[in-house]
């Protein structure tokens, strides 16, 4: 018979493999090594694949995202001390494996990730989504404002993902967030781009991404008003509303994500990434995605481990010490 797997646990919460025990580098890649779903009774936070990039319109590869997250994460630690908490201890995170989603119909694709996300929903946790790309965003949305009404996004992005359509089709990865505001998900006075950089095909999609309820910061306007500054601006929009946290790992430079679909030059490094998501640690995050990672343009694991770290991050956020 195998022994069982050695793991932290505190307070009643089942935590990550203990590597005193067993090194990083062996056994099942979960996300930071932590339990699955079926192996607890109540999650506060799942950690949820959707292996899905059937709406990309350049690079493809998105798909393998969350196997390749899962893989970086093997060096995450309990203790997160930008944030003063240990994540994994103070709320039940699980991994709740990967959603098979139909990969030549994107209607279809849609409804089986709106279906598989509503009833995890249900339970109470809070989902944090590895992509894919964007597309997903759009039934990720639809099952959260179901729950918590109509929702604040904070975006990050190099592209605004509010295009109309490509070659005729309404759901794409440059779609997902006009869908949104048409179908009513999002509060039209509380949403941001973050990161927006590169050519755009005309001054429209602007004053369109406004019509649309959104407010842009460039990335350009890190170089004025630094990271606190947006940190300002973001938390100012937001307001007190529930927060669906959108992150294109684009947001970077090509420098620090190598391996994505869509790069743009003149990005946020890591550090301010990841600086800005601490922000919101005393507001009411109720659900996030973290998209567009595609290994095969990766190396070394670069992009990889960036949205392993952002998805710690986020997770920390969500921590209930974390909150107003």
């Amino acid at each position: 018979m195998a022994e069982p797997t050695p793991r932290l646990t505190t307070g009643g919460k089942l935590g990550q493999v203990d590597a005193t025990v067993v090194p990083r580098y062996a056994g099942a890649a979960t996300f930071a090594r932590l339990p699955t779903l079926d192996e607890v009774d109540v999650a506060d936070v799942v950690v949820l694949g959707i292996p899905f990039d059937s709406g990309v319109s350049y690079r493809p590869g998105a798909r393998f995202g969350p196997s390749h997250i899962r893989e970086a994460s093997r060096l995450l630690r309990p203790y997160n001390p930008s944030q003063q908490v240990e994540p994994f201890a103070v709320q039940q995170v699980v991994d709740g494996g990967d959603v098979a989603v139909n990969p030549f119909s994107i209607d279809e694709a849609l409804r089986q990730i709106e279906a598989a996300a509503t009833p995890l929903l249900e339970t109470g946790a809070k989902l944090v989504v590895l992509g894919g790309d964007h597309t997903i965003a759009l039934p990720l949305l639809r099952a959260t404002a179901a729950k918590h009404g109509p929702l604040a996004v904070i975006h990050f992005d190099a592209h605004l993902d509010t295009w109309d359509t490509y070659f005729g089709a309404e759901y794409t990865h440059g779609t997902p967030f006009r869908r949104a505001s048409e179908e009513g998900l999002l509060a039209p006075d509380s949403c941001i781009h973050l990161g927006i950089r590169g050519p755009l095909y005309s001054t429209g999609d602007l004053s369109d991404d406004g019509d649309l309820g959104f407010q842009i910061v460039h990335a350009t306007e890190i170089d004025d008003i630094g990271v606190p500054g947006i940190i300002e601006r973001m938390l100012a929009r937001v307001g007190d509303r529930p927060i669906y946290l959108s992150v294109d790992i684009d947001v970077l430079d090509p420098a620090f994500a190598p391996g994505t679909g869509t790069p743009e030059a003149g990005g946020f490094t890591s550090r301010e990434l990841l600086a800005i998501i601490r922000a919101l640690a005393s507001r009411n995050l109720v659900g996030a995605d973290v998209v567009e990672v595609a290994p095969a343009y990766d190396h070394a694991q670069i992009t990889g481990v960036a949205a392993a770290h952002v998805v710690y991050e986020i997770i920390s956020a969500m921590s209930p010490t974390r909150e107003a």
